[in-house]
């Protein structure tokens, strides 16, 4: 990875939220921006981008607890953590206590330096299998969930839930207090309920209940796109750090820029477009080696839509990238999109909106 892509903070100056760095486990992180876990996204070559500009941790997409699925060519691509920068964390999701206690001993015996679990998956096909947060509604199937995850492996054991399962039932500080008591080491809360989804905005003013509620550190998720809105989050609910998704996506540099503002009170300078290209060029040949050519340029669509968003005539391109078959084709077509781009002399406007 070429010098330009990895950013390090100046050791100079350190701000409280510096110093109190998180710790998961024996685990002390560089810092409290983590990566969360999405499906289809939070990959090898995603997760090690986002730790190289700057990210603290990143969470791997959620790997079934179904036993059937150990083998799958998907399941042991998600178990490859080659090259990874430690701590290694892997998402579990499931309903049943042996099998979950059984998914996370199998990713610890490939790799797995913390284990999550997830019961904040808002999806139907997670939901109707009562996995993910529609766990949030069945209090003692959670604590036998938890306990027998803890129980079953010798490394870190946390989890990430949703504020309850919809407005008229909200629980994550008795979640909380459960997890807690369980042995879960660190806490992760979106601050919206199930039935929210991703719309409305996040319950900040739970997640700092939460937070004064227990003793174990807590980490805010929800609408987190901005240096300015981290600064925020972390003063209005006390959190011992913050997760961020949809944001980093195609903009895997937010890192690096919310580090340095936290750090100095300054923001860096926009990504110049040329910079944007290497980081992209890199990141899709990394996903062809990954998956393999075929499998990677179908991956590869939607990162390069990211990356591009926000650029003159990135519609167009889009819409012609998406339709090509072929590596090579591909890669000639995100070149010539970006020496347009030096031609216009483009700068990427961000578009502060996007859902965390």
């Amino acid at each position: 990875m070429p010098p330009s892509f990895i950013y390090n903070p100046s050791p100079s100056r350190k701000t409280p939220w510096q110093k109190n760095k998180m710790r998961i486990g024996p685990y002390q992180l560089k810092n409290n921006l983590i990566v969360a876990p999405m499906a289809g996204v939070t990959d090898r070559p995603f997760r090690m981008l986002c730790k190289r500009m700057g990210a603290g941790m990143a969470v791997s997409e959620m790997v079934s607890s179904n036993s059937l699925l150990y083998g799958s060519e998907k399941t042991m691509r998600r178990a490859n953590h080659e090259g990874e920068v430690d701590p290694i964390s892997v998402q579990i999701v499931g309903a049943d206590p042996k099998m979950l206690a059984q998914a996370a001993q199998y990713n610890v015996d490939n790799g797995a330096q913390i284990i999550d679990i997830n019961m904040g998956c808002p999806a139907k096909k997670i939901c109707n299998v009562m996995a993910g947060s529609a766990l949030l509604q069945n209090e003692p199937l959670v604590a036998t969930l938890l306990e027998a995850v803890v129980g079953a492996v010798n490394v870190p054991v946390t989890l990430k839930i949703r504020t309850g399962w919809d407005k008229q039932n909200r629980n994550a500080i008795r979640i909380a207090r459960i997890a807690e008591a369980s042995g879960i080491q660190a806490l992760a809360i979106h601050g919206r309920t199930r039935a929210c989804a991703y719309t409305g905005d996040a319950e900040y003013d739970t997640i700092a209940a939460v937070k004064a509620s227990v003793s174990i550190p807590i980490i805010a998720n929800g609408d987190i796109t901005t240096p300015e809105k981290v600064k925020y989050v972390l003063e209005q609910t006390g959190a011992d750090a913050v997760m961020i998704g949809r944001a980093a996506q195609g903009r895997p540099w937010l890192f690096r820029e919310i580090e340095h503002f936290l750090g100095t009170g300054q923001h860096l300078p926009a990504p110049q477009v040329g910079e944007i290209h290497r980081v992209l060029v890199a990141h899709v040949h990394e996903l062809y080696g990954f998956y393999g050519e075929h499998t990677g340029l179908r991956v590869a669509r939607k990162h390069i839509s990211w990356y591009t968003k926000g650029l003159a005539g990135s519609a167009h391109f889009r819409h012609h990238m998406n339709q090509l078959e072929n590596p090579a084709e591909q890669l000639a077509a995100v070149d010539e999109f970006f020496a347009d781009q030096a031609q216009r002399g483009t700068q990427l406007h961000y578009i502060e909106e996007l859902a965390a």
